[in-house]
């Protein structure tokens, strides 16, 4: 029996009949999305989204969803003669990623919005609206690989080339979700999405990438959750691990586990940051061997895997995880308890943030599957003993 035709979508239909929405942020990628997709006869509705205030980011390298970049997006929907739409999401923006942002800082937690931004505004909202459009998928320039796993679902896998794989910003990716997401770069690398841009025309196949995160634009994320939320940036101390003040700071959110640089204090051995006591606004800093970690607990999470994670084997799960977007997959291995879920790593990590990401892949090797993820819980850390308050002098 012939297996029913299928486009280089993976749809059942004539790319003509296929309708598909295309995330455009301006930048090289999604644009070279588009215009492929345009120029293989789907119907490319081009639809990019306004998240902040533009102002401080404008005609600046290296910010996305920005003015300049609406403007290059809407100059490469009328290249390639698609429709474009801009949409006013910055109070949604707001909420759901900058206001969370600022508070996981203010908690002694090292977020990253992207991942909160994936999670909720671009692959939840946008895909609604992909929905109402009649849209049969959205397309991103994302470089991570989704398959049919031959069950009526896609799966999620790290892209073919390693050092522009994006799959640690989209484990929150929903099943869901996941179904109608395409992504039609994870099979290429960089340069050949430059070429590829040159070869159909884009003016912007030179761009720069973006770098910073896209609402701090200035790459200080203090001034902006100063801005935020005025005076919440409590003074306090920086104590080593065992009881010594060795200085003083002007809040918990200029600094991040790991950190040895820039800390403002002088000792006789090299000092890291371990944690961020926002409830006694203390620094504690210490050793490097204090970072290691050996085992990591997780919140917020989503899972992606075929298997349950109530089958999961008393025993535990091989598997891959990375606590970091620039290391690869390490060794590790999943179970589940009255806790929740708790990855033993086969061998110590270090700099191991609360707030960062950890996501669980099916093995270490490349274009592996990525089964989910979580938000890094605070480690345990015998921690000195804070000051008690001041008693109240009586008259």
């Amino acid at each position: 029996m012939t297996a029913p035709f299928r486009n280089s979508l993976d749809i059942a239909k004539p790319p003509a009949a296929t309708r598909v929405v295309a995330a455009m942020s301006g930048g090289v990628d999604s644009s070279v999305v588009a215009a492929l997709l345009k120029r293989e006869g789907y119907d490319v509705i081009g639809v990019t989204l306004q998240l902040y205030d533009h102002g401080a980011a404008v005609h600046r390298a290296g910010a996305c969803c920005a003015g300049q970049d609406i403007h290059d997006a809407r100059r490469v929907a009328e290249t390639i003669g698609i429709p474009h739409y801009v949409l006013d999401y910055e109070s949604r923006f707001r909420d759901a990623v900058i206001e969370r942002f600022a508070e996981s800082y203010l908690a002694g937690e090292t977020p990253i919005p992207c991942v909160e931004c994936n999670r909720t505004v671009k692959f939840r909202d946008l895909l609604d609206l992909a929905k109402e459009l009649g849209a049969d998928a959205l397309a991103t320039g994302h470089y991570v690989l989704s398959r049919d796993l031959g069950n009526g679902h896609r799966g999620l896998f790290r892209a073919a080339d390693a050092s522009r794989d994006q799959s640690y910003f989209l484990y929150a990716t929903t099943q869901e979700q996941l179904d109608l997401l395409r992504f039609p770069l994870g099979h290429i690398d960089k340069a050949q999405t430059r070429a590829l841009a040159a070869e159909l025309g884009l003016a912007i196949a030179d761009k720069p990438d973006s770098q910073d995160i896209c609402f701090v634009p200035n790459g200080r994320y203090a001034d902006v959750i100063e801005r935020l939320k005025p005076g919440a940036a409590r003074p306090g101390d920086i104590v080593h691990l065992d009881g010594r003040i060795l200085g003083h700071h002007d809040g918990v959110l200029h600094y991040t586990v790991g950190q040895r640089k820039g800390l403002g204090i002088s000792a006789s051995e090299p000092l890291y940051v371990l944690r961020l006591d926002a409830d006694d606004a203390r620094v504690i800093v210490g050793p490097r061997e204090a970072l290691s970690v050996g085992e990591v607990r997780l919140r917020d999470l989503n899972w992606i895997g075929e298997i349950s994670l109530d089958a999961l084997p008393p025993e535990g799960l091989d598997v891959a995880v990375r606590v970091r977007s620039t290391r690869a997959p390490r060794e590790a291995r999943l179970f589940r308890d009255a806790d929740g879920l708790r990855i033993e790593l086969a061998s110590d990590e270090e700099g191991v943030s609360p707030g960062q990401a950890c996501v669980i892949y099916a093995d270490a090797g490349p274009g592996s599957r990525v089964l989910g993820g979580g938000t890094i819980l605070r480690r345990p850390l015998a921690l000195p003993a804070a000051p008690a308050p001041a008693a109240l002098a009586l008259s």
